[in-house]
């Protein structure tokens, strides 16, 4: 009976403490509707409106995501989307704040160019754009460098080899050096600790991203042990170059070539910390990008027999069997390009970005409709991979028009996506400035394998390829093909 007694007073206070929050709450939610309603704008239509419903919408999220379905879930959330605002929908998870999520090409635009400002994450080009002028990329002779490393490491002609896993390690190698001065070497040693590392940090990373504000129940002692090994292989580096007075970094040119990216941005900075973070960013852009789209353009050509002989037959006659190719040889291969375009059209490397909002503000509507309203604090999630592939952005299948879910490099001879509906590389401030480095990179690589190979035989199964989106988009069963020398 004391027990009771005692009791009802604590459970008479959680009462008042829990209708206060909620009072609160509401209160604050109806003036946020007033400001809306003030401003003319409207909220996007909403695929969970509370904790209970966002907490089942985040758990469905990572759900997708470990089953490599996270496009199938991504563009299922528009089946709730109205007319009136087709291709953006929201979740309200408060009190952990709210979601907006799109593949609208006018929303992508504002983001990263006329509000920039509104949801920008700074500028970063400057301390790294040195590094990626023209004459640096066009001295091909650590492309040259790494194919060739890469071409040693294929089986004799017909035998199967997972030519993803092989282009990951080529890419990271050619990266490495690139930027510290140095290869990590990681074709001759598969084990490397650091490439483990790396993968397994963007894998948990991508989860703790997709589950939002409940990242907490997401376990991180692999992720923190392989942030650990990341810097024990980039820290010596960096301090070597901290160990270089400011002046005679000063006199270093960029035609030199010990002249690396970590000394270019070691001249700006003296920060480890950011001196860390550019070099992984770029490292992620330069080895995982690359080796992502190569890997999808060899899994997309061995399914068009006659698409990878039209590709090699332009090899040839630029280049011939064993020329080594030019960068002006390069930029002029029509068919290359166009191979790549598609490429990164269907499988754009980073399939999922997001921005948060630093202030209130609004993105466009359809015609006629007010704009959706974004408060300050909201996370607005755009998927390139999503809206590149929606069929009514594109014109009607002809004879000389693929169904855009197709993977057709011949539909780019006489067509041009329209601005904002085809950016793998970004745009705006925060466009890619290593995007001519890493089409370089990736056409170098093709080259040369074209060269060699006469055809090209996928050995997996290939219904069961799924899209895995880590950081950057990858194929889940790897790609496991055979190549053939003319002469077999």
């Amino acid at each position: 009976m004391l027990a009771q007694l005692s009791a009802e007073p604590l459970a008479i206070a959680c009462a008042v403490l829990l209708v206060g929050a909620s009072a609160c709450l509401m209160t604050q939610w109806m003036r946020l509707e007033v400001h809306i309603r003030k401003i003319g704008a409207t909220r996007a239509p909403s695929v969970a409106g509370n904790p209970l419903t966002a907490s089942i919408w985040f758990f469905s999220a990572a759900k997708a995501q470990t089953r490599n379905r996270l496009l199938d879930f991504f563009n299922g959330l528009y089946d709730a989307a109205t007319p009136e605002c087709p291709n953006c929908v929201g979740v309200s998870a408060m009190p952990w704040g709210r979601y907006l999520l799109t593949r609208d090409p006018e929303h992508i635009k504002v983001v990263l160019t006329t509000q920039f400002s509104d949801f920008g994450k700074g500028r970063r080009g400057g301390l790294i754009r040195p590094m990626f002028v023209k004459d640096r990329i066009s001295d091909l002779e650590t492309f040259e460098k790494g194919a060739s490393a890469f071409l040693s490491k294929l089986p004799s002609s017909g035998k199967t080899v997972d030519i993803m896993d092989l282009l990951y390690r080529m890419t990271l190698d050619v990266t490495t050096d690139f930027l510290l001065g140095a290869s990590v070497d990681s074709l001759d040693n598969p084990r490397n600790e650091f490439a483990g590392a790396f993968s397994d940090v963007q894998r948990i990373q991508m989860m703790l991203t997709t589950v939002g504000p409940f990242k907490l129940f997401v376990p991180q002692g692999r992720y923190n042990r392989g942030i650990q090994a990341i810097d024990r292989f980039i820290m010596p580096y960096i301090e070597q170059a901290m160990a270089l007075p400011q002046d005679e970094l000063e006199k270093l040119s960029n035609s030199d070539k010990h002249f690396t990216f970590l000394y270019s941005i070691a001249r700006y900075t003296r920060n480890r910390r950011a001196l860390r973070d550019q070099i992984i960013a770029v490292l992620l852009a330069g080895r995982d990008t690359t080796a992502a789209t190569l890997s999808w353009a060899f899994y997309e050509l061995s399914h068009f027999p006659d698409k990878y002989k039209k590709l090699r037959d332009e090899v040839l006659a630029f280049v011939g069997r064993t020329r080594t190719p030019t960068y002006e040889d390069i930029k002029e291969m029509a068919y290359m390009r166009y191979t790549l375009n598609e490429t990164l059209r269907l499988y754009p490397a980073v399939p999922y970005n997001l921005r948060a909002a630093l202030e209130d503000t609004t993105l466009p509507s359809t015609p006629g409709q007010p704009p959706l309203f974004v408060a300050k604090g909201d996370m607005v999630i755009y998927s390139v991979l999503a809206m590149q592939r929606r069929k009514d952005l594109y014109p009607p299948t002809s004879e000389t028009f693929e169904d855009p879910a197709v993977f057709s490099p011949e539909r780019w001879e006489n067509w041009r996506p329209k601005p904002w509906q085809y950016v793998p590389f970004n745009g705006g401030p925060r466009i890619c400035v290593g995007q001519n480095f890493a089409m370089t990179e990736m056409a170098y690589c093709m080259v040369r394998i074209l060269q060699k190979y006469d055809r090209l035989e996928y050995r997996g199964d290939w219904h069961a390829q799924l899209h895995e989106a880590e950081i950057v988009g990858k194929p889940s069963q790897g790609v496991k093909v055979a190549l053939y020398e003319e002469c077999s």
